[in-house]
């Protein structure tokens, strides 16, 4: 025999791979690799693309291999699927508290899934991703099954929530990404159209309980609503994403669209401001012609007769009809004017959830002509 040459193939990692699972770590994502290859490949594959950070100690599991009782930080574990044909439920428990950075080798389509039912045990929201028939089971039972579009087998496609066109893991995290903005844009539209509710109820509950002059009319509401508002609202879904938003830890699975926090804030703080501002205008233009706050307390049923034509403020000065409801639409309509100039900085404090206006910045410019649109 005469030695001829050597050859050697090699099926390397994309090249976004690495930045997306840097990606995935500042956004709290664990990334685990569950592979059929050899453990000295898969440890391989997963140092190159920083599934095992470079400084980590790795411990590559054989047969004698005891399972830590606590956590081990600093190191990285490489399980083959031979040391787990005997493994109990208990056993990969303890493996995935023991370890933060784990490869599984050499697995078989009933330990991946196997695997994922002890991450969803240990409390996770678990995606998978996978090409083959053997990866269906796992792709099923998984939170999130990811299938490959290009190389994917039917049945993973079958058995899968979700199909990558382009097959790269990339994807996935920019789906994350764009998944978090919307949850954000969301949030940040559904605070400015409910805060206005409270500036709008309250002069209707003081003029019934208060019995004072009515301090915003009903066509004032609609304009608010259909007019001044609806922009803005619309505008937010238009926000880019803010800075910090990959470096978030993933929200609580409990947590909700509207909760209460969001009400807290809309009705609690910015309404309640708003409303302020609305009366403290009101108050200051009733006072401006006479009617000091103690006057007009329980005086409807005087203010809106018609033929009361000699009613008194508070200097004593006889006010007719005419004159009161004059007077009482210069109110509605300054109220309405401090509640549309407060929902300009309304606006802007529901630009951002996290970060300064200086570091977002006003670069949204449906936003920008949403804010020149209600003030005209």
């Amino acid at each position: 025999l005469r030695f001829v040459g050597l050859m050697s193939m090699i099926d390397p990692p994309k090249a976004s791979v690495p930045d997306a699972v840097s990606k995935c770590r500042s956004a709290g994502i664990k990334v685990i690799m569950v592979t059929g290859d050899h453990p000295i490949t898969a440890q391989a594959i997963a140092k190159e693309v920083g599934i095992i950070s470079s400084q980590n100690h790795l411990i590559i599991f054989d047969s004698e291999t005891p399972i830590p009782n606590s956590h081990q930080p600093g190191v990285a574990a490489c399980v083959p699927g031979y040391v787990m044909m005997d493994w109990e439920e208990a056993d990969l428990d303890k493996l995935i508290r023991s370890f933060t950075e784990i490869v599984f080798a050499r697995t078989s389509p009933q330990q991946k899934l196997f695997i994922v039912e002890g991450y969803q045990r240990a409390g996770n929201v678990v995606a998978v991703t996978g090409d083959g028939v053997n990866d269906s089971p796992a792709l099923k039972k998984a939170d999130i099954g990811v299938a490959m579009g290009i190389a994917g087998s039917e049945v993973s496609k079958e058995a899968a929530d979700m199909i990558l066109l382009d097959d790269n893991f990339a994807t996935i995290v920019t789906g994350v990404e764009e998944g978090r903005l919307i949850f954000d844009n969301l949030k940040k539209s559904i605070v400015y159209t409910l805060t206005s509710n409270i500036p709008e109820i309250l002069p209707f509950l003081t003029w019934v309980v208060l019995g004072i002059p009515l301090p915003l009319s009903t066509v004032a509401i609609l304009l608010i609503d259909l007019g001044t508002d609806m922009l803005p609202a619309i505008s937010l879904a238009y926000e880019n994403a803010e800075l910090d938003i990959m470096e978030r830890a993933p929200r609580d699975t409990h947590d909700r669209l509207v909760n209460h926090r969001l009400i807290f804030l809309a009705y609690g703080i910015v309404g309640i401001t708003q409303a302020a501002a609305g009366f403290f205008v009101y108050a200051v233009i009733m006072a401006s012609y006479g009617w000091m706050p103690n006057r007009l307390l329980f005086i409807k049923a005087e203010w809106e007769d018609e033929y009361n034509n000699n009613l008194e403020d508070s200097w004593g000065q006889e006010w007719s009809y005419g004159q009161r409801m004059m007077l009482q639409q210069t109110c509605n309509g300054a109220y309405f004017l401090a509640i549309v100039q407060v929902q300009w900085a309304d606006v802007i404090i529901s630009k951002t959830r996290m970060l300064s206006i200086f570091q977002q910045g006003m670069k949204n410019n449906v936003l920008n002509f949403a804010i020149i649109f209600e003030t005209v």
